[in-house]
């Protein structure tokens, strides 16, 4: 299953989240998705409506992004960017409240599905994607990142954790480019 991390319009966009790397990942993102639509799963980060709705840690986090909540935030944002939003359906959606994937339905879904592989893109290669991934560790799942497939706002802790999934993760974690997985999927291995 291909699990393609908040890939959205907050992040796209000129908001305080904004992603610049996205515009560069997107068309790699797409050449994944279009391998087969109905086994993606796209998550959307959905930020609490005010910071009344939020405590602890989150609090504080969202005192500093008042800004990304969603009574001061354009909703729409929060919407996947156009050129994913096609694809749904038959891709699906999963919200998530918090950075992991794993706080919601999405292990019953993959289980219910015999699912056992991620293939992982999407942003920020540090915040989501790497909860999300841990998270897929820590379940027992087989986890491939496309590695120009996911982005960061920031060069040095994107490479930096691209080292830590090839070196501190590498019995868990498989890196590949996207040339590679489109070639495995031609060639059956996917």
């Amino acid at each position: 299953m291909h699990l393609c991390v908040d890939m959205q319009r907050m992040f796209a966009e000129l908001t305080e989240w904004h992603t610049p790397w996205i515009e560069r990942v997107l068309p790699n993102v797409v050449a994944i998705v279009e391998l087969d639509p109905t086994r993606t799963i796209f998550t959307r980060f959905i930020p609490p409506q005010s910071l009344d709705d939020v405590a602890g840690a989150w609090r504080r986090y969202y005192r500093r992004w008042a800004t990304m909540t969603r009574d001061r935030l354009n909703t729409q944002l929060i919407d996947l960017v156009p050129d994913l939003a096609r694809f749904v359906p038959p891709a699906v959606i999963e919200d998530k409240l918090v950075m992991s994937a794993w706080h919601g339905s999405l292990h019953k879904r993959l289980q219910s599905a015999g699912v056992d592989t991620l293939i992982v893109s999407g942003a920020e290669t540090e915040v989501c994607v790497l909860a999300s991934v841990m998270g897929a560790i820590d379940l027992g799942y087989r986890v491939i990142i496309v590695a120009d497939a996911i982005c960061s706002g920031a060069d040095s802790t994107h490479d930096a954790m691209l080292a830590i999934y090839e070196s501190r993760f590498g019995m868990q974690v498989e890196t590949v480019t996207t040339a590679d997985l489109v070639a495995a999927r031609i060639d059956g291995m996917f």
